[in-house]
């Protein structure tokens, strides 16, 4: 017995047969392709991309109020609109690649738009025509140029639309380098994540101290300029590495087979189902070419009716199966899937406009605060959402190298502890960052009325925008759990064909997650304002900003209950992998390993 299984194992070792293939369209050789040696060329690229996008999206509140002279609320929603639309598109470049495209060449494609689009920003801040004044008379103009605002406005919207196809791919691409059939290198993914996160963590530093602090200190243009460059770079450096990467060739649209399982469900909608799933039918082992096969659950037990098999069915080879009547167990538990991550996707939205108050608000509020330190030197405001990154870095390490090993050991879970305990173990972070934005920003408005009330009307208030800094570090923490989870969950319970979806899911949160942000501050400015006083107004000194974020803070606690009582009701996906079955149940997503002999 065992000389007729070395051969396979030894082969399994060489050749990676999880359906990638190598840049010439062959079996991937391991020690070759993939893991660590091909993640490094797509974190490379990572890193410039958040780089460009945090030097941009935390900055951009004040580019809309300063230099484009747009009123705070009016300036909070373009910032939401954007954020939104840039973390929206992802859908439509995910779907695109994987039923068509591919992963690397979507990549490739949307990023060539992405340095568009920086490419026209660098001009509309380099070219005299298309700046948005004269020089010297910037500071006494109200209205700067049509021409600017429309040029302005299709750069960051072009990196909107090349971050639709760049950010699903990528990421899902990085973390295809690793085979989950291999004991070794799915360990290895779950710590891709991780690192993932840490290293765009730098790009994130970078992007709100360096590039920021050279948008308001020397130019916008020369920042621009840098951003540029830096990611033509890692352009070139992502696509020297695709003799290292392995590759996943699309299969049509994802979303056919989860409509064929439903219509197929309907149709048999009378028939009994079987007393045992074993009848229902399956690929034979046999005849798999590729990809993974799914155990049956007993969830959503309707959707069971299309896979039962009529005698005129039973009768037929596989090969000639109609599957708009009959599909297979695992075409069946990936709509399943499907359907049970929605209301998991729902009960995370509240996160992301928590999140959302970071660039925005957070910003505008260390605009009005003492930001100096030293005679001549004032940090940007923006500057202090860095703090956020750092406390990705420091939640990441700490799990990865500390938490998780002690987690494996007591519970003995690859995970450490399930995926959506993590997500929810950041939402309460979450919470926590509202309650201390609200009381940091009750201090700050007793000191501006104790300030008026001594004269001094002008200029930013004695308090030290460092009293921001515990709710930008604690948002980063939670960032580090919820965030980092959200990754890891959307990607690895999505059907296979569908991962780069799975990450558009992941930063959809986000994107929603904006546009309900700018829903609130509408709805909170319209009903605060018949009281006689808006929460949100025009200037922040008279506003009531700290009332939003008890409101935040009590609506986030709400959501952690409705997500906690999902999270106990989910079911994880049950793999069946060549020669072990992996059994990911709720009751602590354990992976166990049986003999299919």
């Amino acid at each position: 017995m065992e000389q007729d299984m070395s051969p396979s194992v030894a082969d399994e070792q060489r050749w990676v047969h999880d359906s990638s293939v190598d840049h010439r369209g062959k079996v991937p050789l391991r020690a070759s392709t993939g893991a660590w040696k091909a993640s490094l060329f797509i974190i490379a690229i990572e890193f410039s991309e958040r780089l460009t996008y945090f030097g941009i999206a935390t900055n951009l509140i004040t580019y809309l109020t300063i230099v484009l002279h747009q009123d705070l609320k009016t300036a909070a929603k373009n910032v939401n609109y954007w954020t939104g639309t840039t973390t929206i598109m992802p859908l439509a470049g995910g779907f695109l690649a994987d039923a068509y495209t591919g992963r690397f060449a979507m990549i490739l494609f949307s990023s060539l738009i992405y340095l568009m689009g920086l490419s026209l920003f660098a001009m509309s801040q380099l070219i005299p025509s298309l700046k948005p004044c004269d020089e010297g008379m910037c500071q006494h103009s109200q209205h700067p140029r049509t021409i600017h605002e429309v040029v302005f406005f299709i750069a960051i919207y072009c990196i909107s639309l090349g971050t639709g196809g760049f950010k699903p791919c990528l990421e899902s691409f990085g973390a295809d380098q690793f085979d989950d059939d291999h004991l070794e290198e799915r360990k290895k993914k779950m710590s891709f994540f991780n690192w993932w996160n840490f290293s765009l963590c730098w790009g994130l530093l970078l992007g709100v101290t360096v590039i920021v602090y050279v948008q308001e200190k020397v130019s916008w243009g020369v920042a621009a300029l840098i951003l540029t460059t830096t990611m033509a770079v890692t352009i070139l450096i992502f696509f020297v590495g695709n003799r290292y990467y392995r590759y996943r060739l699309p299969e049509g649209s994802p979303l056919t087979p989860l409509l064929q399982v439903l219509v197929s469900a309907i149709r048999k909608r009378k028939l009994p189902n079987p007393s045992n799933p074993s009848l229902l039918y399956e690929v034979p082992r046999t005849e798999k070419s590729q990809g993974r096969l799914l155990r049956h659950t007993n969830r959503l037990r309707f959707l069971d009716k299309a896979a039962i098999m009529e005698d005129k069915e039973n009768t037929s080879s596989q090969k000639t199966q109609n599957p708009w009547k009959l599909a297979t167990v695992t075409k069946v538990e990936e709509l399943k899937l499907v359907l049970g991550m929605m209301p998991i996707w729902l009960s995370s939205l509240i996160f992301g406009v928590c999140m959302m108050q970071a660039p925005t608000f957070f910003v505008k509020q260390g605009a009005t605060m003492n930001r100096r330190i030293s005679k001549n030197f004032d940090i940007p405001a923006a500057s202090v959402y860095g703090l956020n990154a750092i406390g990705v870095i420091i939640s990441v390490s700490i799990y990865d190298k500390f938490i998780v090993p002690f987690l494996r050991k007591v519970t003995g879970d690859e995970r450490g502890i399930k995926i959506l305990q993590r997500i929810g173990f950041g939402m309460i972070f979450a919470i926590l960052t509202m309650v201390v934005a609200a009381l940091v920003e009750m201090k700050r408005l007793k000191t501006v009325e104790e300030e008026i009330t001594r004269g001094r009307r002008k200029g930013p208030i004695s308090m030290s925008v460092f009293w921001l800094a515990p709710q930008n570090l604690i948002l980063g923490i939670g960032d580090g759990f919820t965030l980092v989870g959200l990754q890891e969950y959307f990607y690895d319970q999505v059907p296979d064909s569908m991962r780069s979806l799975g990450i558009a899911f992941y930063l959809s949160v986000i994107g929603v997650g904006s546009f309900m942000s700018n829903f609130l501050i509408i709805v909170v400015d319209h009903i605060t304002e018949k009281g006689g006083k808006s929460w949100i107004g025009k200037d922040l000194n008279n506003s009531r900003l700290d009332n939003f974020y008890w409101l935040l803070a009590a609506l986030s606690a709400l959501n952690l209950c409705v997500y906690v009582f999902l999270a106990r009701k989910y079911t994880y996906k049950n793999v069946e992998r060549k020669g072990v079955t992996v059994d990911c149940h709720a009751e602590g997503n354990q992976h166990r390993i049986e003999s299919i002999a």
